[in-house]
């Protein structure tokens, strides 16, 4: 491992260690972060389908004779069964995959999911996750708290999944123009999820620039709401991951 990885891995440690356990000069520790207290949705508008598509993604995944590629996330990553149905079908059937995006999710309903059984009896060559634009968008969660979420998700991951490999995506551009404040505590929070990968099990990729024009800005024709794709935007998600997935997949 180079000094310079060294390094970031140190500064990511730290700032983790501030999140869970507060200032160490302060007298009282401040309560764990919403972002690492496992929790289901409990959203209004999630209340009526969410723990139904848990159930039925245990389901789905016990009727699966292989599952080689899974994709954790949160509404763009559930957006694949919808707007990116096809790209789905042509890039992603043929390899065995398993979406397990949630609409809505934070890093903690992706906690709870893995705690729960999703991944449970299962040995995928890859795990792919993208997550965090909703602690920013919902809460403003601090980089450092989303991103210690997502830490703590990698956590689970090495526990259940011991021998698969991570990729670890970086949230994707929101916000129309480049100093959206959500963006850049997208942007802050991508600094630190850099500093995850060790390039032997965890990996991580940045393609959020594919969806930008030459300004910066984020086109309504990739992402009409400056959120979420649409079938443009998820046939370049699939095109521009292609170079990354093959070699983790074991592909030629």
């Amino acid at each position: 491992m180079t000094r310079q990885l060294v390094h970031r891995h140190h500064i990511f440690a730290f700032c983790c260690y501030a999140v869970l356990m507060g200032s160490a000069w302060g007298e009282d520790p401040p309560s764990r972060p919403a972002a690492l207290t496992p929790e289901v949705q409990t959203a209004e508008w999630a209340k009526a389908w969410w723990m139904p598509r848990h159930e039925q993604k245990l389901a789905e995944k016990a009727g699966m004779e292989q599952i080689d590629l899974v994709w954790i996330g949160d509404s763009i990553t559930h957006g694949w069964e919808e707007s990116g149905k096809p790209i789905w079908e042509q890039y992603y059937v043929p390899r065995h995959a398993f979406n397990l995006g949630f609409s809505g999710d934070r890093t903690e309903q992706v906690l709870w999911r893995l705690q729960h059984g999703e991944l449970d009896g299962v040995t995928p060559k890859l795990v792919v996750i993208m997550i965090g634009t909703n602690n920013a968008g919902h809460r403003q969660d601090p980089a450092e708290q989303t991103a210690a979420g997502v830490q703590a998700i990698i956590n689970e991951l090495r526990q259940r999944v011991p021998d698969s490999k991570i990729l670890l995506l970086a949230i994707f551009p929101r916000g129309a123009e480049p100093d959206d404040p959500l963006r850049k505590l997208n942007d802050a929070t991508n600094k630190l999820l850099a500093a995850m990968a060790d390039q032997k099990q965890i990996f991580y990729a940045d393609i959020g620039a594919a969806f930008l024009d030459q300004d910066g800005r984020l086109p309504a024709s990739i992402m009409p709401d400056f959120l979420h794709p649409n079938a443009d935007g998820y046939a370049i998600w699939a095109a521009r991951l292609e170079p990354v997935l093959k070699p983790l997949l074991g592909e030629s």
